[in-house]
C-alpha cells in the first residue's frame, strides 16, 4: 500500500511511519520542513516537504497514493488553533478530491470522546486547561469531517485520554465515541500501540466515515 503520511516527524507521526514501514508499506513522509531526521532509517521512507494548508500542493503529493494519513498538529504558539487547523483540513480534503484519493485516516484528539456523564471529555471540569484549546480545535475537525467530507472515506482515530511513548504491545481495546477507561478510571495508550491501531484501520477500512478510539 502506498501511504502519504502528513505530519510524519511528530511524536505520533514518526511512530505511524515506523509501524507502516515495518509492515512493508511504501511511505511518503511529509512535513513542513521535509526533514528526515526524526524518521525511521531502516527501512527509510521518502521524505517530502509539504504545506498541507495549500490544496494544490496536497493534490500533487497525494496523487498515486492509496491512503493519506494526517497527523497534522494545530498551532502551539498561544493563538487560537481552531481557525488555522480547520482551514488546513479544508485544504487537505480539497486536495484529496483533486487527486482522486478517497481514503483519509486522521490522527484525532480525545477531547471529543463522551464520558460517563454524557459530556465530552473536553467539557468536563477536570480537563487540563493547557490542552483545552487544542482539544476544542480537534473536536471541530471531527465535526468538519462529519459535515463536509461525506464524499471521502475518512476515519478519525481518537487516542485514550493520555498518550505517550511507551511499549508496543499490540494488545488494546477498541471503541467508538465513548472514552475507554479502566476500572480505576484511568485511560492510557502508548503512542506505539496507537500507531498499530491506526495502521490496522488504514489496511482494513473497517470504520469508514466514523470515529474510533482505543485504550488499554
Amino acid at each position: 500500500m502506498k501511504i502519504l503520511l502528513i505530519g510524519a516527524t511528530g511524536m505520533i507521526g514518526s511512530r505511524i511511519a515506523a509501524e507502516a514501514l515495518s509492515r512493508g508499506h511504501e511511505v511518503t513522509a511529509a512535513s513542513r520542513s521535509g526533514s528526515a531526521d526524526a524518521l525511521p532509517q531502516h527501512p527509510k521512507p521518502t521524505a517530502l516537504a509539504l504545506d498541507a494548508s495549500v490544496a494544490d500542493k496536497v493534490a500533487q503529493a497525494a496523487a498515486g497514493h492509496d491512503v493519506v494519513i494526517s497527523a497534522v498538529s494545530p498551532p502551539r504558539d498561544g493563538s487560537d488553533p481552531a481557525t488555522p487547523l480547520l482551514a488546513t483540513y479544508r485544504s487537505l480534503t480539497d486536495g484529496l478530491r483533486t487527486a482522486a484519493v478517497r481514503r483519509l485516516v486522521v490522527v484525532g484528539g480525545a477531547g471529543s470522546l463522551k464520558t460517563a456523564s454524557g459530556q465530552d471529555r473536553v467539557d468536563t471540569p477536570d480537563f487540563p486547561a493547557m490542552y483545552k484549546a487544542e482539544s476544542l480545535a480537534q473536536r471541530e475537525v471531527l465535526r468538519l469531517l462529519r459535515a463536509e467530507a461525506t464524499d471521502l472515506d475518512w476515519t478519525y482515530v481518537s487516542p485514550a485520554d493520555e498518550i505517550a511513548p511507551a511499549e508496543r504491545t499490540g494488545t488494546f481495546r477498541l471503541g467508538g465515541d465513548d472514552l475507554l477507561t479502566t476500572e480505576d478510571g484511568t485511560s492510557f495508550i502508548s503512542a506505539e500501540d496507537y500507531a498499530v491501531a491506526l495502521v490496522d484501520e488504514a489496511e482494513n477500512n473497517s470504520a469508514i466515515r466514523r470515529r474510533i478510539t482505543l485504550a488499554y
